[in-house]
């Protein structure tokens, strides 16, 4: 019997979480055990432009406020800092710290085990499609430019956190 459509996004769903959920309690155990998925939004937001609450906010389809409480996390976190504009002193400008590049490094590669970990999971199943083949039918499904990390806006969860 065929599965709903409903059951098709709520299968994507929980393999994106898992995966985030896996991640984050793993990067808990390498000494990141202050790190929520919206964090790693956030930095890679910032690392792709968004150097002030404004643009935060704009490209993570959350409220100004929202954006602040999470650059004021980071920023007690030591992920990222605020700098003076080079060009007009009075502007604040978010940069992201070697402990948050470091924090995204040890995340990224922490992604590439799991992947890894799933391919063996499948690669025993008889008749199961390699998870490289799932990944290129999700490619041809959703395309290669609707991939992006900074639009995460119904994942900006715990905030305070």
């Amino acid at each position: 019997m065929p599965r709903s459509g409903a059951d098709l996004a709520l299968l994507l769903l929980a393999g994106f979480r898992t995966l985030a959920d896996q991640a984050t309690a793993e990067l808990a155990r390498r000494g990141y055990e202050d790190v929520r998925p919206v964090h790693d939004f956030a930095l890679h937001s910032i690392l792709s432009g968004a150097d002030n609450a404004s643009e935060l906010a704009r490209r993570m389809s959350v409220t100004k406020q929202a954006a602040a409480k999470t650059i004021a996390v980071l920023e007690e976190r030591e992920y990222v800092v605020r700098e003076p504009d080079a060009t007009d002193r009075r502007l604040m400008r978010l940069r992201v710290t070697e402990h948050g590049l470091s924090l995204l490094r040890q995340g990224e590669a922490i992604f590439d085990e799991m992947r890894e970990q799933w391919e063996e999971q499948v690669s025993g199943v008889p008749g199961a499609a390699s998870l490289t083949a799932v990944e290129e039918t999700l490619r041809v499904l959703v395309g290669d430019n609707t991939i992006r990390l900074d639009s995460p806006g119904w994942i900006a969860r715990d905030l305070n956190s």
